[in-house]
């Protein structure tokens, strides 16, 4: 199948490099573009696009106003570039929040070590997100004020396609934020389940998001430390940790090289470098590492970590793969589950990516695969809160 895609900037030479690189795969055409956010409007509703490509700043309409309009009336994935700055950070992030399914440095070299692997995973980004993300969007199911709980409320419209998937998504989530904050007030008493001593969760394409989903849903007197591995670039790892930090009540930071895992805090595995777990529970400190081998593909990477993990805490272990192109996080949840941890994935239609899910589930590693709207909720009965 051909993948249709919008390419959107307002450099005539990023547009031309982008539709390049793009037509060069035998499976992907570029259909159009734009230079602003108005125009991409405009051409999603007329060209219905499989992608588009989307860059934040521009004039007339930046890309998150445009993210917000095209997936509130013509909803379709799209992939932001961004530059490695905070502020950069920032605004991809509220792009995601708005509905981007994911996003790239606007300088490829920054995430490739050469040319051609950088035209590669431009190619297998817009691939991959116009072949799952837009269809595999979580179903929020939404709870009738009191004043109309004397009938029954009308079932929603089971979504037909992908886009009907994207736009339910959109329309619910202010549904999202307020079941959160519901579900973390309403966790009640705790008997603390002994088998596990920390919550680990492994994530790429579409984490941001999810993440978000399920910290915002956690109680602050959460009883084990958290750690969180995102692919993601250095930059924007900090921008993220703050932005959780500010909606949860759990506390969350970027990890730091010899912080001390503490229980209701979740630590988020700095971008750019490998975070590993060294010590013994009760006394475990994180490690913050250069990784200039050239062995590992993803920096920070999820197997690396939960090896780590399966040293520091044996099987007391709790991990979760949510989301994501590839196979990260199966040979570290192999080994976590030879020395008894327990593993879950998310399952395939709440996914953005059912790569790194898929991975562990098809192996045999993880024992449930739950949905993202979910997984917050049976993370909490099984650490032994009563009132979920």
């Amino acid at each position: 199948m051909t993948v249709k895609v919008l390419v959107v900037d307002d450099s005539a030479f990023f547009r031309r490099r982008v539709t390049e690189i793009l037509e060069a795969h035998s499976n992907i055409q570029v259909i159009g573009s734009a230079n602003n956010g108005e125009e991409a409007v405009a051409q999603a509703k007329a060209l219905r696009p499989d992608v588009i490509t989307m860059d934040i700043e521009m004039p007339v309409m930046n890309g998150i106003d445009a993210v917000k309009t095209i997936m509130g009336s013509n909803p379709c994935p799209i992939l932001m570039f961004s530059s490695l700055t905070h502020e950069g950070a920032t605004a991809t992030l509220n792009a995601l929040e708005a509905g981007a399914a994911d996003f790239l440095p606007k300088k490829f070299e920054d995430i490739a070590r050469n040319r051609d692997e950088a035209v590669k995973t431009l190619q297998d980004r817009v691939l991959a997100i116009a072949n799952q993300p837009a269809a595999r969007t979580p179903t929020i199911t939404r709870t009738p004020p009191p004043s109309s709980r004397t009938t029954e409320p009308a079932k929603p419209k089971e979504p037909t396609s992908a886009l009907e998937r994207i736009r339910q998504r959109n329309e619910e989530r202010q549904s999202q934020r307020e079941a959160s904050s519901q579900l973390a007030e309403a966790a009640g008493s705790l008997s603390i389940n002994r088998a596990y001593q920390i919550l680990a969760i492994g994530t790429s394409t579409g984490g941001p998001v999810a993440l978000q989903k399920i910290l915002t849903q956690l109680p602050g007197n959460f009883p084990y430390p958290i750690v969180m591995v995102q692919h993601m670039p250095a930059a924007f790892t900090k921008a993220f940790s703050q932005r959780l930090d500010g909606l949860c009540k759990v506390r969350v930071k970027e990890a730091e090289d010899g912080d001390v895992l503490t229980p209701g805090t979740a630590y988020l595995a700095p971008g750019g470098k490998q975070l590993v777990v060294e010590g013994r529970s009760g006394s475990a400190r994180l490690r913050v590492k250069e990784d200039t081998s050239g062995r590992v593909t993803y920096k920070p990477s999820v197997d690396l970590t939960f090896a780590s993990l399966s040293k520091a805490y044996m099987g007391k272990v709790l991990g979760v793969i949510l989301t994501g192109m590839g196979a990260d996080g199966r040979e570290g949840s192999r080994m976590l589950k030879q020395q008894g941890a327990t593993i879950w994935a998310q399952d395939q239609d709440s996914c953005v990516v059912y790569g790194m899910p898929q991975a562990v589930a098809s192996a045999g590693i993880s024992t449930k695969s739950i949905s993202l709207d979910n997984m917050a909720r049976s993370i909490m009965k099984e650490v032994g809160y009563s009132g979920v």
